[in-house]
């Protein structure tokens, strides 16, 4: 678990794109003052910081906006007090939430994540949301990781009118998991000519 909120690279990088697109609906909304000191409690990082914004988290009536920075960073700097607010933005219809919080939902480490991605992944009803849960699994590669891909891919592929990014991401995931049970749904998969190509390369990593 890390110790501070931002304290990787790549965290910073994810950081100053999410500020960006806060600024622009926290300013408009007349909300400078609250969005800069939650911005300042997230490049603080230490144990009063990280308490500051999950009271953000627990308080009702905080914007989407301020939830979403509180539990970013906390979920960044492996405080598991984010979980339930990144697991809910994951599966959110704005797909930008939804990569932010998947983002911090790996570093998170959770150990409920992955059942939790699983869950949202193979929701028939949330299909259209599926993505990012999708690369929460392949991130992970924990044991719930192959069959919600599998089936969710499988779905996919039967139904009428499938989400090819979607069927896409699957695919490309289970080629970088390359576990030899996603064989058969690969096989499936190589059939249509949108997913031929992914498809065959993963099939390869998977032995097939």
């Amino acid at each position: 678990m890390t110790t501070g909120a931002l304290s990787e690279p790549q965290d910073g990088t994810e950081f100053e794109q999410l500020l960006r697109r806060v600024r622009a609906e926290a300013d408009s909304r007349g909300a400078q003052a609250e969005r800069a000191e939650l911005e300042a409690l997230a490049r603080d990082g230490g144990p009063g910081a990280r308490d500051a914004l999950a009271e953000v988290l627990a308080e009702t009536g905080r914007p989407l906006w301020a939830q979403e920075m509180a539990a970013f960073a906390l979920g960044c700097a492996g405080d598991r007090r984010a979980f339930e607010t990144l697991v809910f933005l994951l599966n959110y219809r704005d797909p930008l939430r939804g990569a932010t919080a998947a983002h911090a939902l790996v570093r998170l480490r959770d150990p409920r994540t992955a059942r939790a991605a699983a869950a949202l992944a193979t929701n028939e009803l949330r299909t259209a949301y599926a993505l990012h849960p999708v690369r929460v699994l392949v991130a992970l590669r924990a044991p719930e990781s192959v069959p919600a891909l599998v089936s969710l891919l499988g779905r996919l592929l039967d139904g009428p009118g499938p989400h090819w990014p979607i069927a896409l991401a699957c695919v490309e995931g289970l080629g970088r998991i390359g576990d030899a049970r996603a064989r058969p749904v690969l096989r499936e998969a190589a059939a249509h000519h949108r997913l031929r190509p992914a498809a065959q390369a993963a099939l390869a990593r998977a032995g097939g």
